[in-house]
């Protein structure tokens, strides 16, 4: 029996990428490929591209310049490139890096196995379709190993809201949703393999419509469907819109026990002209009465969100709109960015803000956004909260696990195992993570 070949994947971005990788590697799991953890052991090395971040192209092309060396001294090396960068530069990236053997958009990664078998024919291999056929359905009978605690599963992808700042339209296409059926079967593959808590993934995940038995579910339906299945424990879901936050959504945040109190919902910004601007067709005073909606369903949920400052035409007058929504707000946790172009977009073409007044900006909002998250770290202590723990910790009999509102928790002398969720006392707050101990 031959030895097999060892697959190298970076992963770059968004949960959904994380999940996609998972995917390309059972794909290529079917055609004798194990995963390796060095580039140096690999067989194929893949970059599973992000598009989001500032120069993300120019960091793909720095990072397959350092493979160079290595594909000089291993010829039968093949290097590919998929993702979200994959589908925005296509043929332009084999142009640049001549020694690139695929690029595969994230519509179309289904097809490695014979974009593989090309390359190992000698050709060059591009594939940034938007196929008819669903890609998940054509990875489902290939080989799958025993899985940790938590797992993410993507239900919908691509976006129809066309921010003004945003690729997602232009690389992961128009929002499609996939019927319940088939994320309730890979839902209950994922227990049986030894899942207890599924994230549920889309660009706009609350945007959900999948085909149902009697008609389209709501996101909603598609959790209470999930609800039933024995052995999964929790459920969470990201990233939403607040336009897509239907009433049975907040509903079920407080009657689900297994959906954990924990919502992403980004609101950009906090001054209504430069929501427009953004094209996010919401406003500060909507997303406040919106929260207070879902915080009167689950008063513990914690709020997670998403910023831009310095986007085009912003004045500090608008930049103080957005601190005073998140003063008023509260987060437990949130992202923060500096405006960078991405080009193609409507945002690219405006004016720009002076770099170092939005540099400035950002300084305060993450000064203000890191003292919400502490107060909020230092609340829990005392409390009490489920933990599913998913590894050792540093230390001898230390446990490391997430809490019902995704807190890292590391937890001492402790008697448990990955995947066993247990009641925590919380004893001390750090800057990124909370100490607990059994209770019992």
């Amino acid at each position: 029996m031959s030895a097999p070949k060892k697959l190298f994947i970076k992963t770059y971005g968004c949960q959904m990428n994380v999940y996609d990788s998972e995917r390309m590697a059972e794909a290529l799991g079917g055609e004798g490929y194990v995963e390796t953890k060095s580039a140096d052991d690999a067989d194929m090395i893949l970059l599973n591209t992000c598009h989001i971040r500032e120069k993300a192209a120019e960091k793909v092309y720095s990072e397959l310049g350092r493979f160079k060396g290595l594909k000089a001294e291993k010829p039968d090396l093949k290097i590919g490139v998929a993702g979200c960068v994959a589908q925005a530069e296509g043929e332009e990236i084999m142009r640049r890096q001549p020694l690139v053997d695929l690029v595969v958009g994230p519509q179309s990664y289904h097809r490695l196995p014979e974009m593989e078998a090309k390359t190992r024919a000698g050709q060059k291999v591009l594939d940034t379709d938007f196929p008819e056929e669903d890609k998940f359905e054509k990875l489902k009978n290939r080989p799958k190993a025993k899985r940790g605690p938590t797992a993410f599963l993507t239900v919908q992808e691509g976006c129809d809201k066309f921010c003004a700042f945003c690729v997602v339209p232009y690389t992961r296409g128009a929002e499609v949703s996939r019927p319940a059926d088939r994320i309730l079967r890979e839902a209950q593959d994922l227990v049986e393999r030894g899942v207890r808590e599924i994230t549920l993934l889309g660009q706009n995940v609350n945007a959900y419509h999948g085909a149902g038995p009697n008609g389209d579910l709501t996101l909603a339906q598609l959790i209470w469907e999930l609800d039933k299945i024995d052995g999964l424990e929790r459920i969470r879901f990201t990233t939403s819109h607040p336009n897509d936050m239907q009433d049975d959504l907040i509903e079920a945040h407080g009657t689900c026990a297994k959906l954990m109190p924990y919502l992403h919902l980004p609101v950009q910004a906090g001054s209504d002209k430069i929501l427009k601007r953004m094209n996010r067709s919401h406003t500060a005073e909507s997303y406040i009465r919106l929260i207070e909606r879902i915080r009167a369903a689950r008063p513990d949920i914690l709020i997670s969100g998403d910023f831009i400052v310095g986007f085009p035409e912003e004045t500090e007058e608008d930049f103080q709109a957005t601190m005073d929504l998140v003063e008023e707000v509260k987060y437990g946790t949130a992202y923060s960015f500096k405006y960078s172009t991405r080009p193609g977009t409507p945002a690219a073409e405006r004016p720009q803000v002076d770099p170092a007044a939005a540099d400035d900006r950002l300084q305060r909002l993450q000064a203000l956004l890191t003292r919400q998250q502490r107060e909020v770290q230092d609340s829990m202590v005392g409390r009490e909260v489920g933990v599913l723990f998913e590894k050792t910790g540093r230390l001898p009999g230390q446990m490391v696990g997430k809490s019902d509102y995704l807190h890292a928790v590391h937890v001492a002398d402790c008697n448990r195992d990955a995947g066993e969720l247990a009641r925590v006392r919380i004893v001390s707050s750090g800057a990124n993570s909370l100490a607990g101990e059994l209770i019992g």
